[in-house]
């Protein structure tokens, strides 16, 4: 699967648009992740926990665009895009989206 963030793909032609296509998940923190995550703020730097739950959630989401346009007969997607959101206290939503379509 061919994904890029323009609405073309250099060197292919885009045959058919199929459409709208999303993958999401929401991630909690950890306690534990979280208690070092409170004490790294003491001392400053990457907290590394959240940026590996972060890592992982938009792996996750992005795989799950992925199924959806392939379910839908697509072979890549355009016009990529992420989003985040806290949806409560403690987790995060990461939005995968785009445009499936067919190309040569």
């Amino acid at each position: 699967m061919i994904i890029v963030t323009t609405e073309s793909i250099p060197g292919k032609e885009i045959k058919g648009v199929i459409g709208y296509v999303k993958g999401s998940t929401i991630q909690a923190k950890h306690v534990g992740k979280d208690i070092l995550a409170g004490l790294k703020t003491l001392v400053g730097g990457e907290i590394k926990e959240y940026t590996e739950m972060m890592n992982q959630a938009r792996q996750i989401a992005i795989g799950r665009m992925v199924e959806e346009a392939e379910k839908k007969g697509a072979n890549a997607i355009v016009g990529f895009r992420l989003h985040s959101s806290a949806v409560m206290a403690g987790a995060a939503e990461i939005i995968a989206y785009g445009t499936a379509v067919t190309i040569d």
